[in-house]
C-alpha cells in the first residue's frame, strides 16, 4: 500500500535561517584562501555543456563550433547555459619544444585561441580540460603536474574561461597540494578562470575545496542509467552543508537526452540536480536533441531554483523506503520541494511542513514547476500521487 512518507529526523529548519548558519565554520587559513579565491565566478552553479558524456574522445573543433551555434539557436544560451566545455583528447600527445601544451593538429587545427574567439563571438564562454597528474585519464595528453604555472598562463593567453581539472596519474601526491597549486596558478594567470575540481570525492574535497576552486566533484563518474544517477544523488547529499555561492558540490554532468533513461527519469534527474544546486552541464548532443529533451533542459522555473541567489543546497528531508521528499530554502522565504518516487509502482507522497522548515500553520501557494499548476492556500502538508521513477517539483511561497 502506498504509504504516507513519514518525517525523517533531519534538522532542516536550520536551512531557513541563512546560508552561513548551516555551513561548517572555516579556519582562519581557510577563510583567507576563500577570500583570495573570490574571483566573482560561481556565485550561482555553472550552466553550460560538456563534450564527455556523449562524444567521449570523438571531438573536434567543428563539433565544438556547431555546439556553440546550437546553444544559441536553441535558446538555451538565453536561459543561462553559457559554458562550452571541451573534455579530454583535445591536445597533442606531447608538449612543444618550449614545454607548452598544444592543440591536436588533426582535430583542432585552428588552435584553441581561434575556437575561443568563435565561442566568445556567440556570447558564450569556452572551457577546457586538464589533469592534476602526469597524463590525462585518456593518457593521450600531457597532464599539468609540475607545469601548473605554465599551463595556467597558456590557458589565459588562449582566452579560456573554465578549467575542468581531473585526477588521473597523480603519482600519489596529495590532492590538496596538487589542486591548490593549480588554483594559485590560475589566480596568477591574469584571467578569471572558473576552476572545476574533478577529484571524484576521494579525499572529501567538500571539506577543503571551497578555498581552492569554484566547484568540486563529490562522486565518481555518472553513467546514463537510473541506478547510477540515483546512487550519485545519494552520495552527493551528505555534503550539502558545504556548498554555497562561489563554491558548489558537483555530482557530475547531466545525462538528460543521451537515451539511457526514460523521460520521467530524466525529469527526476534534472529536478534533483537543480534542487541540490549542482552544476547544470548538459551532456547530450544539443544539435539533434528531441523535443522532450529540450523541454526538460529549457524549464526556466526549474533552472531558477538552481540559480536562486540564496545559494543553499537542497537535500533529502524525508524517506520512507523508495518514497522521498527533497527540499531546500529559496530567497524571499520560499522553499523548493521535490516529491520523488524511486519505487516501481505509483505511490502517494506527503511532504510535511515540519521537515521543510515551515510552521505547521504556514499557508503557501504551491507552484508545480512541470505542469505550471498553482494550488492556493496549502497548509501543513502537501500530498500528491507520483508515478514510478517520477517526481513532482514545487516552489512553495508563503502567503
Amino acid at each position: 500500500m502506498a504509504g504516507k512518507v513519514t518525517f525523517c529526523a533531519f534538522f532542516f529548519l536550520l536551512l531557513l535561517t541563512s546560508a552561513a548558519a548551516i555551513r561548517p565554520a572555516r579556519s582562519p587559513a581557510a577563510e583567507a584562501r576563500r577570500a583570495a579565491l573570490e574571483n566573482g565566478l560561481g556565485r550561482t552553479p555553472q550552466m553550460g555543456w560538456n563534450s564527455w558524456n556523449h562524444f567521449h574522445r570523438n571531438i573536434n573543433e567543428e563539433i565544438i563550433r556547431q555546439i556553440a551555434d546550437a546553444m544559441v539557436d536553441s535558446g538555451l544560451a538565453k536561459l543561462g547555459y553559457q559554458y562550452i566545455n571541451i573534455d579530454d583528447y583535445w591536445a597533442a600527445y606531447d608538449r612543444d619544444s618550449q614545454g607548452n601544451l598544444v592543440a591536436n593538429a588533426s582535430t583542432f587545427p585552428s588552435g584553441i585561441t581561434a575556437l575561443a574567439d568563435y565561442v566568445h563571438g556567440k556570447g558564450l564562454k569556452l572551457g577546457i580540460y586538464g589533469d592534476a597528474g602526469t597524463r590525462t585519464c585518456g593518457k593521450m595528453m600531457p597532464g599539468s603536474l609540475g607545469y601548473e604555472e605554465q599551463d595556467a598562463k597558456t590557458y589565459a593567453s588562449w582566452g579560456v574561461d573554465y578549467l575542468k581539472y581531473d585526477n588521473c596519474n597523480n603519482q600519489g601526491v596529495s590532492p590538496q597540494l596538487r589542486y591548490n597549486t593549480m588554483s594559485k596558478a590560475l589566480l596568477n594567470s591574469g584571467r578569471n578562470i572558473f576552476f572545476s575540481l574533478c577529484e571524484w570525492g576521494y579525499d572529501d574535497p567538500a571539506k577543503w575545496a571551497s578555498g581552492v576552486g569554484n566547484s568540486w566533484r563529490t562522486t565518481g563518474d555518472i553513467k546514463d542509467t537510473w541506478a547510477s544517477m540515483t546512487s550519485i544523488a545519494d552520495k552527493n547529499n551528505k555534503w550539502a552543508s558545504y556548498a554555497g555561492p562561489g563554491g558548489w558540490n558537483d555530482p557530475d554532468m547531466l545525462e538528460v537526452g543521451n537515451g539511457g533513461m526514460t523521460k520521467e527519469e530524466y525529469r527526476s534527474h534534472f529536478s534533483i540536480w537543480a534542487l541540490v544546486k549542482a552544476p547544470l552541464l548538459i551532456g547530450c548532443d544539443i544539435r539533434s536533441m528531441t523535443d522532450d529533451t529540450k523541454e526538460i533542459l529549457s524549464n526556466q522555473h526549474v533552472t531558477a531554483v538552481n540559480q536562486d541567489e540564496l545559494g543553499v543546497q537542497g537535500r533529502k528531508v524525508q524517506k520512507d523506503g523508495d518514497l522521498e521528499v527533497w527540499a531546500g530554502p529559496l530567497s524571499g522565504g520560499r522553499a523548493a520541494l521535490v516529491l520523488w518516487n524511486r519505487g516501481s509502482t505509483e505511490a502517494s507522497i506527503t511532504a510535511n511542513w515540519s521537515s521543510i522548515g515551515f510552521n505547521t500553520s504556514t499557508v503557501v501557494d504551491a507552484h508545480d514547476l512541470w505542469t505550471g499548476e498553482i494550488t492556493s492556500s496549502v497548509q501543513g502538508e502537501l500530498k500528491r500521487t507520483v508515478d514510478s521513477h517520477a517526481c513532482k517539483m514545487y516552489v512553495l511561497t508563503p502567503k
